[in-house]
């Protein structure tokens, strides 16, 4: 892998040179010099550690504006599965390229995938040059012929060699109403003795909850607990409905947890618990979900949600209902917090990128010499980011993907100046499927 300097970027507050030597970044600092790296003009623009999108189910990208405006059960049963049985490898594969020029595009340099023909994906992830941590889908039903098949082509997957610079491979239970207690028990003890990480949905809905306890007797995260599954290699997705014992035991364990407003929103899903969350020290990402729940994949939208909807949400998904007329309603407004303060711009960028890579375990997250070198350069001269009040609030409120100029990953150029080798082949490819999709019906 060749070297890459970049000369007089903005880093932060001051005007710097930024050299990459393989994936890594070596040096930091005024007057750099390699002759042998290849130069990137860095005026006018600044530097920022490229985004994480902690999950979502890159192939959807398939499905996106299909059955919109729909609760997520009925959307689930009646809609996305039944599409998704007739998917094949070669469709995943598409979905996925296009989801990864989509990210390049939107400054996002890894991504925490849960889909089918997961090997389809890995394929697209190798060819767009960015990173992957990648899981197939788990899901039994509660049928013992189901979990057989999957628990073996689980083991069948794991005992082949996947080492890859780019990729690695975690474990996805879809979630508990979808997963046999014996599989997620079999799940748990398969990722100690493999050290993998596991991705599940935890908590998405009341309904989830309420299943739950009439079944259980116990809350999502008190029966998740009852099995032994919980622990710093878990992946909790979305985790909206929990209570404060729950919060206690998803801290106490170091669970992971991602956070996904806008698929949340849209699917009427409930409003994440981010002030109790945090002030309990949980490592919490971010995530676009899938393009079929959001519509996108765009992480600086996602951002600007995050924290909004945290200034003017609840504990437990309560939220002001749009009839409250009496201020003094002091029952009501004792349960709400409407804090302006809360979840800022700095946050938000911090948990999509230092979180991110924490979750990960990646050295990624931070403009660095010795982190891996995956980074942005935004277009100072674009009009969203002007005037320069605060260049960090600037990018998480105002930002448009139309700022970020250039994306590295791993030390490799895959967008510059916002265009991406190979990129029309991409779509036309995807107007073709869309025309197959169309005759077929």
């Amino acid at each position: 892998m060749s070297s890459i300097i970049i000369k007089n970027v903005l880093l932060k507050d001051k005007i710097v040179d930024v050299l990459i030597r393989e994936n890594r970044f070596e040096s930091i600092g005024p007057g750099l010099q390699d002759d042998q790296a290849q130069e990137l003009d860095g005026r006018n623009k600044a530097i920022f550690p490229s985004f994480v999108n902690a999950h979502t189910h890159a192939a959807m990208t398939l499905l996106r504006g299909y059955a919109d405006d729909i609760e997520l059960f009925t959307w689930l049963q009646d809609h996305i599965w039944p599409f998704e049985s007739k998917l094949t490898f070669h469709d995943i594969y598409i979905g996925a390229k296009l989801a990864c020029l989509e990210m390049i595009k939107t400054g996002t340099t890894l991504f925490c995938d849960m889909y089918w023909h997961m090997p389809a994906t890995a394929k697209a992830v190798d060819e767009m040059g960015i990173r992957a941590a990648l899981s197939s889908v788990f899901i039994d039903f509660n049928d013992p012929a189901k979990a057989k098949q999957f628990r073996s082509r689980t083991r069948k997957f794991f005992n082949e060699d996947h080492r890859h610079p780019r990729i690695s491979y975690t474990l996805g239970p879809h979630g508990i109403y979808t997963v046999s207690r014996d599989s997620l028990e079999w799940v748990a003890e398969f990722a100690r003795e493999n050290n993998l990480l596991v991705h599940i949905h935890l908590s998405e809905t009341r309904k989830e909850v309420q299943d739950c306890l009439d079944a259980n007797g116990m809350r999502p995260v008190e029966y998740l607990q009852s099995l032994d599954f919980l622990g710093p290699n878990i992946i909790a997705c979305h985790s909206i409905w929990l209570s404060e014992k729950e919060m206690d035991i998803l801290a106490r364990h170091e669970v992971k947890v991602v956070h996904n407003p806008v698929s949340n929103m849209k699917l009427g899903s409930g409003v994440f618990p981010f002030r109790e969350m945090s002030k309990r020290g949980i490592c919490i990402g971010l995530g676009t979900d899938g393009c079929s729940s959001n519509n996108n994949l765009d992480m600086l939208e996602e951002m600007k949600v995050a924290a909004l909807q945290a200034k003017l949400s609840s504990f437990e998904g309560r939220v002001l209902p749009a009839n409250l007329v009496d201020m003094d309603d002091r029952s009501l407004l004792e349960q709400l917090y409407l804090d302006p303060i809360l979840f800022n711009a700095g946050q938000a960028l911090e948990f999509a990128t230092l979180n991110g890579a924490r979750i990960f375990g990646l050295d990624m997250g931070k403009i660095a010499p010795g982190m891996l070198a995956d980074c942005i350069l935004v277009d100072l001269d674009h009009y969203n980011l002007i005037p320069r009040h605060n260049l960090v609030s600037n990018l998480v409120y105002s930002a448009t993907s139309e700022c970020i100029d250039t994306t590295i990953c791993n030390g490799r150029i895959l967008m510059q100046g916002r265009c991406i080798p190979g990129e029309e082949d991409i779509i036309e490819e995807m107007k073709e499927w869309e025309k197959e999709q169309k005759n077929r019906r």
